[in-house]
């Protein structure tokens, strides 16, 4: 299977973010990522996992929710990372971007959140029922999209380590609250990065699942 790899440049509101855009011949679907507190799209982890949904046959793409500047400010007071709404703003304009690119236009679109990007996924799946239909979190803050929950129809999984304690907890309270059709998978012996061997594998299989499922069809 070829892949296509695009270094680009994605229009989010008066702003441009850095991202890399990856298109599997034949595929149906893209899933843009969401980052956590202090990652990038450079992020490992993400990296990973977005191979392996490269593998599967979908489309990636992996951007930098806050500008250089932005990050600089970030590294020195924290606050940018949590700030939801600001965050959300940058995923809403990368889901237009993506319905209005060529490339993309015909792909169906997912999100793929982790730590306080899964809280800002979860807002502009709400904010943009239309066009995104599925999201998957990843020891993710979903509790952090506050009133924005029930009003999410994308169906969404979480997924949490069995050992990150707090986090499980903060998403069985978002589990409660979300009205879509959803799971909270707990992946046993892992911590909230998925370190331990073979967690993260497990973690970008199960996402690879869902969003084959919700993804993959193709439109009549």
């Amino acid at each position: 299977m070829q892949k296509h790899e695009h270094l680009i440049l994605v229009n989010a509101g008066e702003v441009k973010l850095e991202g890399n855009l990856v298109i599997p011949d034949g595929a149906t679907g893209v899933v843009l990522f969401a980052h956590g507190s202090g990652s990038s799209r450079h992020s490992p982890r993400n990296r990973f996992v977005a191979g392996v949904l490269q593998q599967g046959g979908l489309a990636t793409l992996l951007i930098d929710l806050l500008t250089p500047q932005e990050e600089e400010i970030d590294l020195r007071t924290r606050h940018l990372r949590f700030d939801i709404a600001l965050l959300a703003s940058r995923l809403v304009g990368a889901t237009d971007w993506l319905a209005e690119n060529p490339d993309t236009q015909h792909l169906k679109i997912g999100y793929f959140g982790a730590s306080t990007g899964a809280g800002a996924a979860l807002v502009a799946a709400a904010e943009r029922k239309a066009a995104v239909q599925a999201v998957v979190s990843r020891g993710g803050r979903p509790d952090l999209a506050g009133a924005a929950l029930p009003h999410v129809k994308a169906p969404t999984l979480l997924i949490v380590g069995g050992y990150d304690t707090p986090v499980i907890a903060m998403n069985e309270e978002a589990l409660a609250k979300l009205r879509s059709p959803k799971r909270l998978e707990i992946i046993p012996k892992a911590t909230h990065l998925f370190e331990e061997p073979g967690t993260l594998a497990t973690v970008a299989l199960l996402a690879s699942e869902w969003f084959s499922h919700y993804l993959m069809s193709r439109s009549e």
